[in-house]
């Protein structure tokens, strides 16, 4: 996880914490915590970039809207953030 950006950990955060969440869904979840918009230039890239690493799938829920989920690999990725952290910081 050390090659991500903090932008791409929250999004590997909000896809852990949901059941197939759509993009749109994602996007909702970030601009809640980030409280400001963020634009689709900015939201898919960084998206891609997560599914590119194997750390999320993407798939097809309808021909419109895609959902992702967190891969085994993106699960090993975040528990092993978490435990860096608490060497840091009792949670």
């Amino acid at each position: 996880m050390d090659d991500l950006t903090g932008f791409q950990r929250d999004l590997l955060y909000v896809i852990a914490g949901s059941d197939r969440p759509s993009g749109q869904a994602i996007k909702d979840d970030v601009e809640a915590y980030y409280e400001g918009e963020i634009n689709h230039g900015r939201l898919y890239p960084n998206l891609d970039t997560v599914v590119n690493k194997g750390l999320v799938e993407k798939g097809e829920l309808d021909r419109r809207t895609n959902y992702y989920a967190i891969t085994d690999a993106g699960r090993e990725s975040i528990d092993a953030r978490r435990a860096w952290e608490r060497q840091y910081f009792d949670v």
